[in-house]
């Protein structure tokens, strides 16, 4: 309990950092999100003062003292308000995100998921089989790695999506034959269908750094005393591999995958973009593009708030797999 108490109070407070900074970044730019509004819709004529007023409720901007606007900031956040889009005005900000952090999720979960799971499968067969040509593979699979996630998307679409057709272009379903999402095995199939290229954009872009580390530390686990002793004992092959020198040495990844987790966002963030992917980095991108500063506040909001919860979830879970950590917050 102390050690799970010791985790949620340092995320809380990180947590409130994230929350504070996203509160006053936008309030350092100048100009409001009034006159980017009326910017946008190019009046010919300045808008009557009662029109200026309304908007200027709508987008919360006041004269109030600092520490005023950010509790009332803070007070929004717990009823889910964000503010509205001025890129998709009236529309809230939270309907905007709610609509592409399904897709992100999907796609990064899947991926995500993919990659470590081959990743530290294929590392630890290549350190159990060190010197065959399994190992031998990882050295030619590093570059990958070392490739930008944008670069490798661009070089992807051009090789299996606009060169060989295996794959769409863009989206993420077939606009010509649904006016939007629905709840159906068609759409159920071009979403994958779709979706395909972008995952596998991410998970080539990791695989290999997952590959390189596991197959080092289970070459390093297995000169452990432990080891040699389960092998002297004459256990089987496959007993010594997952039970001694793969459950110890997968230990490394798992507080890998939380450090991570940030590169994974980043990366996912530009593969939207070179694929129009409709999820919450081609809504940032567009937000961007439109200097839609709400709608760039709520996406980097939840962004932090989403890594620094499965960073938690992560560092709960490693205390859970490895008990010294525990004891290490007791002591």
């Amino acid at each position: 309990m102390r050690f799970v108490l010791r985790k949620l109070g340092f995320y809380a407070i990180a947590a409130w950092a994230a929350v504070t900074l996203n509160f006053f970044i936008p309030r350092l730019i100048k100009g409001n999100p009034v006159d980017l509004f009326l910017s946008r819709v190019q009046a010919t004529s300045p808008p009557p003062p009662e029109y200026r007023r309304a908007l200027e409720l709508q987008f919360g901007v006041t004269d109030d003292p600092l520490w005023v606007q950010y509790l009332g900031y803070l007070k929004n956040l717990a009823h889910g308000n964000f503010g509205l889009s001025i890129t998709n005005y009236p529309v809230p900000v939270s309907t905007v995100i709610a609509q592409a952090l399904p897709w992100t999720l999907v796609l990064v979960g899947v991926s995500l998921t993919i990659t470590v799971a081959l990743g530290v499968g294929l590392g630890a067969l290549a350190g159990w089989k060190r010197g065959t040509w399994i190992d031998g593979l990882i050295p030619s699979t590093t570059f990958l790695a070392a490739i930008p996630y944008f670069w490798l998307a661009l070089i992807l679409l051009f090789l299996l999506g606009s060169t060989l057709g295996w794959f769409p272009l863009n989206f993420g379903y077939d606009v010509s034959a649904f006016a939007g999402p629905e709840a159906s095995g068609a759409f159920l199939s071009s979403a994958i269908y779709h979706g395909t290229l972008p995952a596998l954009t991410i998970v080539l872009s990791g695989v290999a750094g997952w590959m390189l580390g596991m197959r080092n530390m289970m070459v390093s686990t297995m000169a452990e005393d432990y080891v040699v002793m389960a092998e002297a004992k004459g256990l089987s092959p496959r007993r010594v591999m997952l039970s001694y020198a793969a459950r110890n040495a997968v230990l490394p990844s798992v507080a890998g995958f939380a450090i991570s987790l940030g590169f994974v966002v980043s990366g996912q963030i530009a593969t939207e973009i070179v694929f129009n992917y409709p999820g919450i980095g081609f809504a940032l991108i567009q937000a961007v593009n439109s200097a839609d500063y709400p709608l760039m506040q709520g996406i980097f909001l939840i962004i932090s708030l989403a890594v620094l919860g499965a960073n938690l979830l992560v560092d709960l879970l490693y205390g859970v797999i490895d008990p010294r950590t525990r004891q290490e917050a007791r002591a």
